[in-house]
């Protein structure tokens, strides 16, 4: 029987293209980490504070543009 840690390094997680674009562009642009949800109708990026949720916000077409999308940009403060 195999462990769970075998079982999960075997495992390959795809990344949604745009998880990985936004992750990118905000480390690039504002050295941050963000936490990135991609649902079917929207995307959520989960931020450290308000001010910079409502810098992204504020960026919100140029993410959109980057990731060409349609979906809604919901900014989660955590």
């Amino acid at each position: 029987m195999q462990s769970l840690q075998d079982l999960l390094q075997g495992r390959h997680t795809d990344e949604p293209p745009e998880i990985k674009l936004i992750k990118q562009y905000v480390q690039d642009e504002f050295q941050q980490i963000v936490e990135v949800m991609v649902r079917d109708k929207d995307i959520v990026i989960s931020v450290s504070g308000s001010s910079f949720a409502n810098t992204l916000r504020l960026k919100s077409p140029t993410i959109k543009e980057l990731c060409q999308t349609d979906k809604r940009l919901i900014f989660r403060i955590t």
